[in-house]
């Protein structure tokens, strides 16, 4: 896909088939995962410890895995630099570690597409998206999106089939992603099926518009505030979801690795200055060689009048 010389693509831009035009290559470094800890605080603790990360099985250092999710996902924005919202992320399956040093570029093709009801006289349609990130060690991250995007006019009517969130994976068809580590090193945490833990460090948002930069996130809503029907900034979905890891890796500290995620849904939208809780819920556990599979569902809420419930984030977790 050609972007035009316009901000765009439009609804009537995608052709299914088409790979849209890649952004930049992007060469990961511990400055990166410097400014990653500055914005989410996320402790994840073998991005963080060279020696503990050696002491399972690893070598070098890691990028962590949640700016690895984001830059990938900001690679894959020139197909959504105008859109209205991101609905969800499906079959999201992270194949590998990346190590610091890593370079990561990103192929984003049209799947489907599908008009949507017209708003306020705006016409558009929602876009199917299929991703594949690779490093230099191969491919890493694999996953689909789907958004909504305006149209320049009506258009022809678009009636694709585009599947909603994914199902639950089975935890034994995930196995295979885990790295081969012995996480007897890291901390255990006793957590028994169907508990629900809530996070009593809430925390606010902010460095919002940095951390689009950072990724190379190309939406127009985070940038400019005059866009959004709220007079607001909007902020991008997943800097929710990196503080949701961010809280998930206080609650289960021995975190060594997301694998997968079932889905990630944005149910509302999230401003700067918000004050967010995360609960966490875990739904099912597997045993596998070198530690476990924990499949979590995570909830983030606004607790100061903003809009309730703004993220369902449901990780599998590779953790002692």
């Amino acid at each position: 896909m050609v972007l035009p010389h316009e901000l765009g693509p439009f609804f009537e831009d995608f052709t299914v088939g088409d790979q849209v035009r890649p952004l930049p290559t992007l060469t990961l470094t511990e400055a990166d995962n410097t400014a990653y800890r500055a914005v989410t605080g996320d402790q994840h603790a073998l991005t963080a410890d060279r020696g503990l990360l050696r002491a399972v099985g690893g070598e070098g250092t890691l990028a962590n895995p949640g700016l690895v999710a984001h830059v990938s996902i900001g690679q894959t924005t020139n197909a959504t630099r105008r859109a209205i919202a991101n609905l969800y992320y499906r079959s999201v399956r992270i194949l590998r570690p990346v190590a610091s040093g890593e370079t990561l570029r990103t192929t984003t093709t049209v799947l489907g597409k599908r008009s949507s009801s017209p708003k306020d006289g705006q016409h558009r349609g929602k876009v199917w998206l299929g991703i594949t990130t690779e490093g230099d060690h191969g491919e890493c991250m694999r996953y689909e999106r789907c958004a909504l995007v305006p149209a320049r006019g009506t258009g022809p009517e678009e009636t694709d089939e585009i599947p909603g969130p994914s199902e639950p994976t089975p935890l034994a068809e995930l196995a295979s992603l885990i790295p081969a580590w012995n996480l007897s090193a890291l901390e255990r945490t006793e957590w028994a099926s169907g508990e629900t833990r809530i996070d009593p460090l809430r925390d606010h948002v902010d460095l919002a518009a940095p951390f689009a930069r950072l990724t190379f996130n190309q939406a127009a809503v985070h940038r400019d505030r005059t866009l959004p029907a709220a007079g607001r900034r909007l902020v991008y979905g997943g800097h929710i979801q990196a503080l949701a890891q961010a809280s998930l890796t206080r609650i289960l500290p021995g975190t060594a690795q997301i694998v997968a995620w079932d889905g990630c849904d944005h149910v509302g939208p999230a401003f700067e200055d918000d004050l967010v809780e995360f609960s966490h819920q875990l739904v099912e556990t597997l045993d596998v060689s070198g530690g476990r599979l924990l499949r979590l569902s995570i909830t983030g809420s606004t607790v100061d009048g903003g809009a309730g419930e703004i993220l369902r984030w449901t990780p599998i977790v590779f953790a002692p």
